[in-house]
């Protein structure tokens, strides 16, 4: 049976065994697996692990146990650093811990810098954070990857000259975790050193760069952004999707116009199918309001009028609960228009659908509609909504007249 399986039946005994193994390959493996099921209460695993972690042969090994420590649990971790130094931090201040912790990472052993480097991480106290951005340097590839991550969870700006270092690093784990680390802190000076990544050699790199300048608070990355639209990589590709529409919602108001028709003309130069599946996932699934709004308004200038998904989404969205989201689906239906776009609306018309979906559905469909149009409208003319009815006498009007 593989480890894989033993993983996933939660034999955490039968992983433990693996921890014997004569290939170094299991036993990182088997590692890694007893990270994601041990507990804390489980002191056989957190035993075979500390065991790893100090006595095996292999790095990798070793590396796979500290950081299988750190995922079960603080408790698993002070064991560890326990052992390590001779001494817990049971009672202390979380000041004393982080500087005890800090001076760990001088220590002649990799495997405690490495553990050190998780525990700062862990801690609340940022007093810690000078001792990490030195760990950057460390001459183990994992202690600088470790100190990284652990940067990457203070999100504090202090770390950025050191993490833009690392983003040359020999070894890609390292430049991963850094590029990471800058994404979550942020500031448009941790996000510029992420623009040249973008033509990246690695796929995960540019992943990582494209899906972090949205948040950026000038329209710098746009063009770069529009770019990555025609990566060889999906991932990115919607990564970068994602993040034009986050930059729209973030870039002063004052900007906004500009950066919206840049994006556009981007977005139209690139390949439909790219664009339109995640711009139709931020409308259908978004949590922020902003980002809805500014996917319903973009669909209506980028999509196809004959791309069903595109005129699903803004169709529902007439029913959103954001109104500016549900006025912006209206004019992108408005403005794709043709025999999909009329068909659809006609769907919403029924009482089941809300009122207010209802009346933007007509007022469009009296913009776009034909005959057929115009005989549907007409049977809602007694409609029980004074809302609609309103806007079937004006649509209908402006059919029978000819168009709008």
């Amino acid at each position: 049976m593989s480890l894989y399986q033993h993983a996933r039946d939660g034999n955490a005994e039968r992983l433990r065994d693996a921890l014997g193994s004569d290939s170094a390959a299991v036993r990182r493996r088997a590692a890694e697996f007893l990270g994601e099921i041990g507990e804390e209460g489980d002191q056989p695993t957190i035993d075979g692990l500390l065991r790893a972690a100090t006595t095996d042969d292999d790095p990798e090994v070793r590396g796979a146990a500290v950081d299988a420590l750190d995922e079960i649990g603080e408790a698993a971790l002070e064991q560890l650093l326990e052992e390590l130094t001779g001494g817990g931090s049971d009672g202390e201040a979380e000041w004393v811990t982080a500087r005890k912790f800090a001076r760990a990472l001088k220590a002649d052993r990799p495997e405690l810098r490495m553990a050190a480097a998780n525990a700062l991480g862990r801690l609340d106290d940022a007093s810690g954070l000078q001792a990490l951005v030195g760990a950057l340097d460390d001459d183990d590839a994992r202690v600088r990857l470790r100190a990284a991550q652990a940067c990457g969870t203070f999100a504090d700006a202090r770390a950025v000259p050191g993490l833009r270092e690392r983003l040359d690093d020999e070894d890609p784990r390292v430049r991963r975790a850094a590029a990471n680390a800058l994404g979550t802190i942020g500031t448009d000076q941790a996000l510029s050193p992420l623009l040249d990544l973008l033509d990246d050699g690695d796929e995960s790199i540019r992943r990582i760069a494209a899906g972090a300048l949205g948040k950026a608070s000038t329209p710098e990355p746009v063009e770069p952004l529009a770019r990555a639209l025609g990566d060889e990589s999906a991932v990115v590709r919607n990564a970068a999707v994602y993040s034009v529409i986050e930059l729209l919602s973030n870039v002063p108001t004052q900007q906004s116009h500009a950066v919206r028709d840049q994006v556009v003309s981007e977005l139209k130069a690139a390949d439909d199918a790219t664009v339109v599946e995640p711009l139709v996932e931020i409308l259908t699934d978004g949590q922020q309001s902003r980002q809805r709004r500014n996917a319903a308004w973009i669909l209506g200038r980028v999509a196809d009028p004959d791309t069903a998904t595109a005129v699903e989404a803004l169709a529902d969205a007439l029913a959103d609960d954001d109104p500016q989201t549900a006025q912006f689906a209206a004019t992108s239906l408005k403005s794709l228009g043709g025999p999909i776009v009329e068909d659809r609306l006609l769907d919403k018309l029924g009482p089941e659908h809300p009122e207010e979906a209802r009346a933007k559905a007509v007022f469009v469909l009296g913009q776009i509609g034909g005959q057929e149009t115009l005989n549907r409208l007409e049977e809602y003319a007694d409609d029980d909504s004074q809302a609609v009815r309103k806007r079937v006498f004006s649509a209908v009007s402006k059919l029978r007249a000819g168009g709008p």
